[in-house]
């Protein structure tokens, strides 16, 4: 049985794709872990999406990010994960920001 003492909260992990797609997924998938270690549930667009999206093919992509978006307005948290901030990460954080969303700063886990 839940109570508020109990109650996850869903983080959205915000960290690069472009570039090496295949090491910043597994990254990915580490900061999930993480996200789950604190206690919380992770919510990763970019690990969810490339499953059946292809990043590559315009439609696709603007289709992943429209989702993501949506996704994001239902988080609780956005957490930015590493040194890099690439544009897409950029957007996301504008968008939390602009609707009240905190943001963290995870730089090493």
């Amino acid at each position: 049985m839940y109570n508020q003492e109990n109650v996850k909260k869903l983080i959205y992990v915000c960290s690069p794709l472009k570039g090496d797609i295949e090491n910043n997924i597994k990254k990915a998938i580490q900061y999930c872990r993480f996200v789950f270690l604190q206690g919380h549930i992770p919510y990763a667009p970019h690990v969810i999406f490339t499953q059946f999206l292809d990043d590559a093919v315009e439609s696709e992509r603007n289709a992943a990010i429209e989702m993501g978006n949506i996704m994001l307005l239902k988080c609780d948290e956005l957490w930015v994960f590493g040194d890099t901030i690439s544009s897409g990460m950029n957007s996301e954080m504008e968008l939390a920001f602009r609707n009240k969303i905190p943001i963290k700063t995870i730089k090493n886990i």
